[in-house]
């Protein structure tokens, strides 16, 4: 009897510390809030990138941003904060709660994976991962370019890069590089 108790009290426990064991995901805009609060704080600019577990461009995109070759570029000149959004049926308890409604918020909803954002550490959007004609309002749709990989998306990114760091001239060809591997037979 004593044994009985003893493996239901072990097994009551278990499940009590599986249950509050699990973290859920921060709110976005608490993901997006802390990044700039650290932005501010290291005079960086924020990169919100915006993925799922599903999405290999998306693993290709952190992958470059984490390159030994351009890392440190990236860590002297971003915070770069991490958003799980449209997950596959059965993992939605990935995502970050409030993610898709931070998409519609900066007008990149339905874009694709994976979705960037560039804001300077008052909070204001620079950028996004929408490459627009020249002289369209950023407000206006354009074509998502996710991870860049071609030429002219690579191209983007730098721009964007450009605009958002003190990055030099030989850290964005470093760059330029990394992402340049992405396209498929280069």
């Amino acid at each position: 009897m004593k044994l009985k108790t003893l493996l239901s009290l072990a097994a009551l426990l278990l499940i009590i510390n599986t249950a509050f064991g699990q973290t859920s995901p921060l709110p976005a805009n608490e993901v997006l809030n802390n990044a700039l609060k650290k932005a501010k704080a290291e005079k960086k600019s924020v990169l919100l990138v915006f993925h799922a577990s599903w999405c290999g461009w998306c693993r290709k995109m952190d992958a470059s941003l984490n390159d030994p070759a351009v890392k440190p570029y990236f860590d002297k000149n971003y915070i770069i904060a991490d958003i799980v959004v449209y997950e596959s049926k059965g993992k939605e308890n990935l995502e970050n709660p409030g993610a898709a409604d931070l998409l519609k918020k900066y007008n990149n909803a339905d874009q694709g994976l994976p979705t960037w954002l560039v804001f300077d550490a008052k909070g204001s959007l620079i950028a996004d991962s929408q490459m627009r004609p020249e002289g369209v309002a950023q407000t206006a749709k354009g074509e998502n370019v996710g991870c860049p990989a071609k030429k002219e998306e690579v191209a983007y990114f730098v721009s964007t890069l450009k605009k958002s760091s003190k990055l030099t001239e030989k850290e964005l060809g470093a760059i330029t590089t990394v992402f340049r591997k992405n396209e498929v037979g280069h």
